[in-house]
């Protein structure tokens, strides 16, 4: 069978916003410049379309145009490496889906063990943050939260009490994450460790004895430290027990 056959053969059993490279061809074919060759003629025959730098994906027709890859899907290489999860979608990414702000963000944004420089595919700038935790498939939704916490400010079209009022609603239905909530913050800047603190002790049913020993949470920061987040009293009535202002 021809290269550009085999190509198209393969091309046509993915599903329709799968992102793959000539990599996926490799091992069959020989020829690394074959194949790129025989790929950038489908882009311009309309077959396939071209992501980024070596990228291709098959786009989805509807009545409004052709769809691209979900976000997801667009970086899926840099969230997981021969089977092991390196990094988990966050930030800008999650805003929308977890019902803080009406806005799609195109930056896409990825908490990572390592620091890497932000980078663009498509339509989409990628960005990254630092995650000190270990990566874990079960931590990283309270990964997620307490990424919205540390960036409560940078949400856009979204003020500050209302996020935070949402967050409050998010954690009432993680109360058995509680104690797994401190142990993670603790890696974090010390704004999001009194703020996840002062959120805890308002939804707590039980804060003077709670199981998740909050008291250790209370003692990683130091006393006299403000911290200016412009939070109202009515949103979070706590917020003075952990010198939020």
């Amino acid at each position: 069978m021809k290269i550009t056959q085999y190509i198209k053969n393969k091309i046509e059993r993915l599903p329709k916003g799968y992102v793959f490279t000539y990599d996926d061809f490799i091992g069959e074919v020989d020829s690394v410049e074959a194949v790129v060759k025989a790929l950038n003629r489908m882009v311009d025959a309309g077959t396939i379309a071209k992501l980024s730098k070596g990228k291709y994906y098959k786009p989805e027709e509807t009545v409004f145009g052709a769809l691209g890859p979900d976000r997801r899907e667009v970086v899926k290489d840099l969230l997981e490496k021969n089977g092991k999860l390196i990094g988990y979608l966050t930030g800008y990414s999650i805003y929308n889906e977890l019902g803080f702000t009406t806005q799609v963000s195109n930056t896409i944004q990825i908490g990572r063990a390592k620091p890497r420089p932000a980078t663009k595919r498509g339509r989409y700038k990628i960005k990254f943050i630092v995650q000190k935790n270990t990566i874990t498939k079960e931590n990283v939704p309270l990964l997620q939260l307490l990424d919205v916490i540390r960036y409560i400010k940078e949400i856009p079209d979204a003020s500050i009490d209302n996020s935070c009022q949402r967050m409050i609603a998010l954690l009432r239905e993680r109360e058995p994450d509680f104690k797994s909530l401190v142990r993670l913050v603790k890696n974090y800047p010390p704004a999001t460790r009194a703020l996840l603190g002062a959120i805890l002790e308002y939804v707590s049913d039980d804060f003077i004895n709670n199981p998740f020993n909050i008291t250790s949470l209370k003692n990683t920061l130091n006393p006299i430290t403000k911290y200016q987040l412009k939070i109202s009293e009515s949103a979070l009535p706590t917020k003075d027990h952990w010198n939020i202002i």
